[in-house]
This record gives structure tokens, sequence and C-alpha cells, in this order.
């Protein structure tokens, strides 16, 4: 099973499309992210990542409430 977590950008290095990478919040915890398939995303904005890529863009009450899911499926489990 795959799984992306949301996370918020911090800041962008890089201004090719193909090679930018973004320092991404995930609860603190900040990783290096590329941006290849999200052009259009900033500091401040919130991505679902996988596997090192961000694959979309979220308002910040979806990345909330995935989260929110996350947490609830790892205390039941």
């Amino acid at each position: 099973m795959c799984l992306a977590i949301p996370g918020q950008i911090v800041d962008i290095d890089g201004s090719n499309s193909l090679t930018r990478m973004a320092r991404v919040s995930f609860a603190g915890i900040i990783k290096e992210v590329s941006l290849a398939y999200t052009p259009e995303a900033g500091p401040g904005d919130y991505v679902v990542v996988h596997a090192g890529f961000a694959l979309n863009t979220v308002d910040e009450e979806e990345a909330r409430r995935t989260i929110e899911l996350i947490h609830e499926m790892d205390d039941a489990g």
C-alpha cells in the first residue's frame, strides 16, 4: 500500500521547473521534495508528497483533514 502525505512548503530552491526542490514541513520534520510535477506550487502551499515528489497541491483544510485521518489510523492500529 502506498501513502502520500500532505506537507507545507517552507522554501524553494531553483527556478527550472524540472529541477526545483522544496523544503517541506511534515509536522515540523523538514524533508527535501521535488516540485517537478507541481510547477505552480510556492512557499506556504500544501502539497501531497509520495516518494520524494510533490504530486499535487491541496488547500490547508484538506491537508489538515488528511493528517487527522492518518493519526486516527495510527491510533487504531
